[in-house]
């Protein structure tokens, strides 16, 4: 049987992007990315206002495919559009709350702390994700280049960046810093440092300065060096303002300390997913005593694709 072909569509942010890579993935399809591009005016108005027309998005190559994975609020209308004006039958997925009538989509793949229900709605424990344990595996000695040559063992600070509920001060920076390198001193953890797209280039800087030379910063985003930090800590720290990275450490099984900022405005939604990532025994805070745990590794992509599989192969 021919694999089915399916297109992706998003804004192009990396958080996205792995979310439905991640889901084509599991699904075993064929797919293209492609980037959507609102028209100016329809940029600011939400999807339930908006018609479903090709004139709100700046067209998309219609190649040959069966499904659509779409993710994000501006992808919406472009999945619902291209559903309708194809001449066989397509099966559209969106993942994140639409903010539209359900029954636009064949499945809504949302977060639990989304509180969304429906029939089609399949719900997850926290964010799916394009990685894969083969993919961990297969990169642990990458970071063997750049780390430091001795004893200690390994604990990894994953960063995001700045967003509108969380600001990547230099007080806020320093705050994490400092109770970080109290955790480093007290259990003789040499520091990785793993950038991603949305981290500053000067809290990079100000990482090596804090830090010094007796621990490892990655300056650029590094796939291989993000893979290679999940397989070879013994804990990870990650930022408070990345749903997606924290699901995906959750893969590896492994402690997870969420580094906390004092929010800019109410951050219910994240509030919620970090409490059942607690309930789960994932996750504790950075500054509470380091302590190994383990609990069972968190696979909701492949759950997710399964139960999609299921419907469609029917």
């Amino acid at each position: 049987m021919n694999k089915l072909k399916g297109i992706l569509l998003t804004q192009g942010m990396h958080g996205m992007i792995s979310q439905v890579e991640g889901l084509a993935k599991a699904l075993d399809i064929e797919f293209t990315h492609q980037t959507v591009e609102l028209n100016n005016f329809w940029k600011m108005i939400p999807p339930k206002l908006t018609p479903i027309s090709q004139k709100i998005y700046k067209k998309i190559d219609q190649l040959e495919f069966d499904i659509i994975i779409s993710c994000g609020r501006k992808s919406v209308i472009p999945s619902i559009h291209l559903k309708n004006i194809s001449k066989k039958k397509i099966i559209n997925i969106h993942i994140q709350n639409p903010k539209v009538n359900f029954n636009h989509f064949d499945f809504i793949v949302a977060p639990e702390h989304d509180s969304i229900k429906g029939q089609n709605v399949i719900t997850t424990k926290g964010a799916i994700h394009y990685l894969t344990d083969s993919e961990i595996i297969k990169n642990k000695d990458y970071l063997s280049l750049f780390i430091k040559k001795d004893q200690r063992k390994i604990c990894s600070l994953i960063l995001g960046g700045p967003t509108k509920y969380y600001e990547y001060s230099t007080e806020n920076i320093k705050n994490i810093f400092s109770i970080l390198n109290d955790l480093l001193k007290k259990n003789n953890f040499q520091l990785v440092v793993i950038p991603s797209m949305r981290t500053p280039k000067n809290i990079i800087d100000y990482a090596k300065k804090y830090f010094g030379e007796n621990h490892t910063i990655i300056n650029n985003v590094d796939k291989k060096a993000y893979l290679s930090a999940l397989s070879i800590s013994n804990c990870l720290v990650v930022t408070c303002d990345s749903s997606s990275m924290i699901s995906e450490a959750a893969l590896t099984g492994k402690p997870i300390y969420v580094a906390n900022i004092i929010p800019k405005k109410h951050d219910k939604r994240f509030q919620q997913f970090r409490n059942l990532f607690r309930e789960l025994n994932i996750i504790r805070n950075l500054g509470e005593e380091v302590q190994i745990w383990s609990y069972e590794k968190l696979d909701e992509t492949n759950r997710v694709a399964n139960i999609i599989k299921q419907k469609i192969y029917s």
